[in-house]
């Protein structure tokens, strides 16, 4: 198309989809939502305790304390510590299985390292002799000592060392610097038991301390090593929206976090052999897509089109033309199950961690990750009969999308626009210059969920597109790439006919799109490295450079923990949805006043619901740290 898709035409492709589940008696997430409301209002204050069996307690002005004695500030501060080491295991979870990943990789094996040099820097940087080794040899050595970043006795994160020494300073002073990733979330498990911490001040910094030891933890590690395994992303068009399903071909969705099933995947349905098992069937052949930050993760390395992000998920078995959707982590809905089977749809299952009913289990690991990939590759292409034509119905929306923009495809692009010939990683001098001349004002990191409490990708669209016209580039991931991705605002094309004149001629000169596709969740680590490489090449502590943070529309436990992890790098971060601590005057100072968190890492929370407010309050606090610059 050669405009933007806007989010009403988005809406009625949905609409147009429940019209096919109501033939087939299907539920959806908002009819749902509407079986759900009013939501609890203790619950979204964040005052209610239910850690022991005494209560549970609700905190009232007749019942200011709970039958323990705990006040408000510490139960809605306990709580929000919880949701953010809930969000910290998972998201380093899927860093450890990256981790084992790698130390299965052989040259003849199902993985290999695919970035060797990455592999050697990284190597170096945590002091592991280089020289004379196999890369397999090397790869198995690293693969455990980052392993035992998990469970190490003594030490802190060895990534926290990439980090301006300014921010290093801070976290010392602050004592927040994270140790064993599991001890964090262990800790703060610890901390949130009965009897344990109710004081405002321990539960929030702890908050912020595994939040750190997610983001310069587990999800960097995560990063990194897919990097490695994968291959490092490269700017590479591809499509989005679900009008990438096929009609005549046997579409199979993957869905979830961990690269490790999807790459396999892609692999297998490039197989001659099951190609020709599908033109057997009476298909053209196979289409994968994704959906999710597993769209994500195949996408800036495949080109693989991305079907939706996390509130698209029921959306691609409500066209009747999937074959299977296969998932493995996180932000799953157990609604898949009853769904696939309200149509021909196989919904596979194949991690001990997601375990969900009425779906086909095949345990997924690195050892068997070949004949797993096949089998359900295979599943899925045999159901293509089962297809009832009569229930196909894909929406004729379809968008081009460029991504893939790694730190290290960032730096080269730019780079590259002021600096010819560019072969070694470069510096991100030339976007300094761009933001201190005024081309661009500065830079918003987008990132986070859906929310049905926020008018689906609405949030996130509406929000690019004021912040692109006002000179301001945007990079982003998960969820909010995805919706940038359905509306257009990947398509260098069509994007750049809505940025302000500045960011249009970055845009033209670099061949990119105002908005920077980085990957998946745990690829806001990316982000953190690009925040310390701009503080390290222009001597400006991050807090002061104008770059802020935001989830319009978050939802998870994970997003609480990048929060904590951003805002504790020195990002201000801008939320549109209230996480649950208004219940709390002190927890609400601690995080979004000038006397809570920001004294001890420069930056805080700002929480909006209104999303034009919002996006002013962005805007406004880029232009206060630019003249403060005095740029």
């Amino acid at each position: 198309m050669d405009r933007l898709i806007t989010v009403e035409e988005l809406e009625a492709a949905t609409n147009s989809l429940l019209e096919n589940g109501k033939k087939v008696g299907a539920d959806s997430w908002q009819q749902r939502v509407k079986n759900q409301t009013p939501h609890c209002g203790f619950g979204e204050a964040g005052t209610c305790c239910r850690i022991c069996s005494m209560g549970p307690c609700r905190i009232t002005p007749k019942a200011p304390r709970g039958i323990c004695g705990c006040d408000v500030h510490g139960i809605v501060g306990r709580n929000y510590l919880k949701f953010t080491a809930g969000g910290a295991a998972a998201h380093s979870d899927h860093g450890r299985e990256i981790m084992h990943t790698l130390h299965q990789t052989k040259a003849d094996g199902n993985y290999q390292v695919k970035d060797p040099e990455k592999l050697i820097r990284i190597a170096n940087e945590w002091g592991i002799e280089t020289e004379g080794k196999d890369i397999y040899e090397l790869a198995h050595e690293v693969a455990e000592v980052g392993l035992m970043e998990y469970g190490k006795p003594f030490g802190y994160q060895k990534f926290l060392k990439r980090a301006p020494e300014h921010t290093q300073k801070l976290w010392e002073d602050a004592g927040l610097q994270p140790e064993a990733i599991d001890r964090e979330i262990s800790r703060s498990l610890h901390m949130t038991h009965m009897g344990c911490s109710s004081l405002p001040e321990a539960l929030i910094h702890q908050s912020l301390r595994v939040g750190l030891s997610d983001g310069w933890g587990g999800s960097m590690m995560g990063t990194e090593f897919s990097d490695v395994l994968f291959g490092t992303p490269k700017p590479v068009d591809t499509t989005a929206n679900i009008g990438v399903l096929e009609k005549d071909m046997v579409n199979i969705i993957v869905h979830g976090h961990d690269p490790s099933l999807s790459e396999m995947i892609v692999h297998y349905a490039n197989d001659p052999e099951m190609i020709a098992l599908a033109k057997s069937v009476g298909a053209k052949g196979i289409n994968i897509a994704g959906v999710c930050c597993t769209a994500n993760e195949v996408a800036m390395r495949h080109g693989i089109p991305m079907a939706g992000n996390f509130l698209s998920q029921e959306n691609v078995v409500l066209t009747g033309a999937c074959e299977a959707i296969v998932v493995d982590v996180q932000c799953i809905f157990p609604a898949l199950g009853p769904l696939s089977k309200c149509f021909h749809t196989k919904f596979v299952t194949t991690s001990p961690i997601a375990r969900i009913p009425d779906s086909e289990f095949i345990q997924f690991n690195a050892e068997t990750a070949g004949e797993n990939a096949k089998a359900i590759v295979k599943m899925a292409v045999e159901n293509f009969t089962n297809r009832k034509t009569d229930l196909v119905n894909i929406p004729d929306q379809k968008t081009n999308a460029r991504v893939g923009y790694s730190v290290e495809a960032i730096v080269k692009v730019l780079d590259g626009v002021a600096n010819s010939q560019v072969d070694t990683f470069g510096t991100t001098k030339p976007l300094l210059e761009c933001v201190t001349s005024g081309v661009l004002r500065g830079a918003v990191a987008m990132v986070g969920c859906n929310n049905p409490k926020v008018r689906p990708d609405y949030a996130h669209i509406e929000l690019m597109k004021k912040l692109i016209a006002n000179d301001i580039i945007l990079i982003v991931s998960g969820c909010s790439a995805q919706a940038a991705a359905k509306a257009g605002l990947l398509d260098p094309v069509v994007a750049k006919e809505y940025c302000g004149a500045g960011l249009k001629r970055v845009c033209e000169l670099a061949n990119i799109p105002p908005v920077l596709h980085m990957g998946s969740c745990v690829d806001i680590s990316r982000m953190l490295i690009l925040a310390s490489e701009l503080s390290k090449d222009s001597g400006i502590p991050i807090a002061q450079l104008p770059v802020v943070g935001c989830a319009p529309e978050w939802m998870s436990e994970k997003a609480v923990s990048i929060g904590n992890y951003v805002v504790a790098t020195g990002l201000d971060t801008f939320l549109g949805v209230d996480p649950y601590v208004r219940g709390s005057s002190e927890i609400c100072e601690w995080l979004t006043g000038e006397t809570g968190i920001k004294k001890w890492v420069e930056a805080n929370y700002t929480v909006e619901t209104d999303i034009e407010k919002l996006g002013d309050k962005m805007i406004e606090c880029i232009e206060s740290k630019r003249a403060a610059l005095g740029i």
